[in-house]
């Protein structure tokens, strides 16, 4: 069976500096794993004070290419309200050329009422706000795989776009790999069959992973196109002790009871979670893992992941 690429996912609106992020960068980087990863928000979720406040993502991912050279940078996910996509393809092309070509491209429709509120940003009904989503993978991959010298037209019902030299490029050729998820039934698949490189399956269990994953095969062979070349992968919260009382200190440091975080993630000792990686794999087929690590001031708990759990899978 196929190694699992472990990345390491973040939620800075929890509270973190650009400071911060950059140790658990560097940390990502020096301990071998494959990506660093982090939410695109601007407002806090539950109890966590979110001081300093939020940073924003390709600023944060721009300034991380310079600083780092081999890992994978890159959103889970970016929210299709924030951002004009002819002004998110600039930005994204730009952090691709400054990392030379190691971004990866989440986009997602948007979900969060709150921050929206909070910041005064239009949310639309779901209806509308998929619609609008479905414009902007149009939109955003459309410029990126213009030949140079060539322009981009686009005529939608929320966007126009009149002979845009579609520039600057990315470094990666055609496009950087696009990532979408979600668990919606029948628009969401055929979104992924159509722009995605890879299909995320974020926080549910291995037998609704695997039923969307089987929803994105069908939409895939339904265009022609080979399932194979979606790249299956999860997000799940981490919490790993090399015994149980290092297991239960960390699940405490994020908010968690031990019996619930070993339930909804990969958590325990490191025995218990290569053993939860493996059914989770063999139940889904992923070959691609994002581990949401929210204490960004533990830094063991990357080097012990990177030691002890990676090597085994």
């Amino acid at each position: 069976m196929e190694t699992v690429d472990l990345r390491i996912f973040t939620e800075p609106q929890q509270g973190a500096s650009y400071d911060d992020l950059l140790r658990v960068a560097k940390a990502t980087e020096d301990n071998g794993f494959d990506a660093f990863f982090r939410s695109d928000h601007f407002l806090k979720m539950g109890s966590a004070s979110g001081l300093p406040g939020p940073t924003d993502a390709w600023v944060t991912l721009g300034a991380l290419a310079r600083e780092t050279s081999r890992i994978r940078l890159g959103t889970l996910v970016t929210a299709a309200t924030f951002r004009h996509p002819s002004v998110l393809a600039i930005s994204v092309a730009q952090v691709d050329q400054m990392s030379g070509g190691r971004v990866d491209f989440g986009l997602g429709s948007g979900w969060y009422d709150a921050e929206h509120q909070a910041y005064g940003i239009p949310m639309p009904e779901i209806k509308e706000r998929f619609d609008l989503y479905a414009e902007q993978l149009e939109i955003i991959t459309g410029l990126w795989e213009t030949p140079e010298g060539e322009t981009f037209s686009f005529d939608g019902k929320h966007y126009q776009l009149a002979d845009a030299p579609a520039l600057p490029k990315p470094a990666q050729s055609p496009r950087p790999p696009v990532i979408i998820g979600g668990g919606g039934k029948k628009r969401t698949p055929a979104l992924a069959a159509r722009f995605a490189d890879e299909f995320n399956a974020a926080f549910v269990d291995a037998a609704t992973a695997a039923t969307q994953f089987e929803r994105v095969d069908a939409a895939c062979r339904e265009i022609g196109r080979d399932p194979k070349a979606v790249i299956r992968s999860a997000a799940q919260v981490v919490a790993v002790g090399k015994d149980d009382a290092e297991f239960a200190r960390r699940a405490a440091a994020i908010g968690r009871e031990t019996d619930e975080v070993k339930q909804n993630g990969l958590a325990g000792t490191v025995d218990e979670v290569v053993d939860k990686i493996g059914r989770y794999r063999e139940a889904t087929g992923v070959t691609r893992l994002y581990l949401q690590v929210l204490d960004l001031s533990d830094l063991d708990h990357l080097e012990l992941i990177a030691s002890k759990v990676a090597p085994q899978l």
